[in-house]
């Protein structure tokens, strides 16, 4: 499975996103949200998808996710989510 395969420590965003995307389009049914769009405002994902999606974002991307780092705005859009991903792997958190 896709996701117990950490990605490279030169991970890009589009390699962000693509997991991002797979993620989304098995958890939600192929209803998946464009990298803007507020799946939360969308009614897309619930506190136990949110849960899975911070268990996916660090099995898949290497890094570990903070009691501090679960604010929403790290985790509301795919672009968003990304970009936490990069500043936390850049910062060199595991």
């Amino acid at each position: 499975m896709a996701g117990h395969q950490p990605v490279n420590a030169d991970v890009t965003a589009e390699e962000i996103l693509a997991g991002l995307t797979d993620f989304f389009a098995t958890a939600t049914a192929g209803n998946t949200p464009g990298p803007d769009e507020d799946y939360f405002a969308l009614g897309l994902v619930n506190s136990l998808l949110a849960l899975e999606l911070v268990a996916h974002v660090e099995r898949r991307f290497g890094i570990e996710v903070a009691v501090e780092d679960l604010d929403l705005d790290n985790f509301r859009t795919m672009h968003r989510v990304t970009a936490f991903v990069l500043r936390k792997r850049s910062a060199g958190i595991p």
